[in-house]
């Protein structure tokens, strides 16, 4: 089975040195994964028995278009109204454990590699009724509709089950899991895997319009983030601002893989200024 990351909390202890990776810039930010502590979780309204470390957030300078939480769920947590906000569609990838997801009165258990897309308005519940805590990723976005485009449906799946496609020339040492057609405009927002073999390098400086959130799930990278090259483990999570320059060399000794936010299949928003 896979090996995701899981935060596990705590405190360092008093003797350890304070200096770590954590950067946060105008075109990017590393939150690492000794960032993720105890007193920097928060508390979701109407979720029970739960906590999440909030990585990212709509914010100036910051992330944009989308929020991104790490939710752990103790035994018997859950929620019967997760999301409060009508115009938010979201996808949950479990990490560790097992939950009892309900959407539109259908039941999924998801255990990890477990993948749910939530669209807009859809009506879903969460619960843990295993013995152990169970921990997911839960990505939001406000949908943009178009007109003339229907909404996509809600669907589960299992990372296992969508297979790894190779980017051109690669040989395969450069991979994505994608979990939807990436030609459905109806979709705004893509959340894929993506994986390298020991060895393998994104070869050019990506500079393009999407707005990236990335958690690493697995193994250890040498990431180019703007101007600086970051080493980067399994359990940090990267921001990367529209147009931030991106490349990548795989550390080995395994794989090394990510979770992929990125906007997708829209018009670039106009800002309205008065005419003079």
């Amino acid at each position: 089975m896979t090996g995701y990351y899981v935060p596990r909390g705590g405190l360092p202890a008093q003797t350890e040195l304070t200096t770590d990776r954590a950067v946060f810039t105008t075109a990017y930010a590393v939150l690492p994964r000794g960032t993720m502590r105890d007193i920097v979780t928060s508390q979701l309204p109407h979720w029970r028995e739960t906590r999440a470390w909030v990585i990212a957030r709509p914010l100036s300078g910051f992330a944009e278009t989308f929020s991104q939480y790490v939710v752990e769920v103790s035994p018997g947590g859950g929620s019967d109204r997760p999301d409060l906000d009508p115009t938010a569609e979201g996808v949950l990838f479990v990490v560790d454990g097992t939950v009892h997801l309900t959407i539109a009165g259908i039941d999924h258990r998801l255990g990890p590699g477990g993948y749910a897309f939530l669209p807009p308005g859809a009506t879903w519940s969460l619960r843990n009724d295993s013995a152990e805590t169970a921990t997911f990723h839960w990505i939001r976005k406000a949908y943009e509709h178009v007109d003339g485009i229907d909404v996509p449906e809600a669907f589960v799946t299992q990372e296992t089950e969508v297979r790894a496609e190779p980017m051109p020339g690669t040989d395969g040492a450069w991979s994505t899991q994608r979990f939807v057609d990436p030609l459905d405009t109806r979709h705004d927002m893509h959340v894929n895997i993506v994986n390298f073999e020991p060895g393998g390098a994104i070869p050019f400086p990506e500079t393009h319009v999407m707005e990236h959130g990335l958690y690493v799930l697995e193994g250890k990278a040498v990431y180019l983030l703007n101007k600086d090259w970051v080493e980067v483990q399994a359990g940090d999570f990267m921001w990367l601002r529209a147009f931030c320059p991106q490349a990548c060399y795989a550390g080995g000794p395994g794989r090394f893989r990510y979770l992929l936010y990125k906007d997708v299949n829209r018009h670039a928003t106009l800002s309205q200024h008065p005419r003079l």
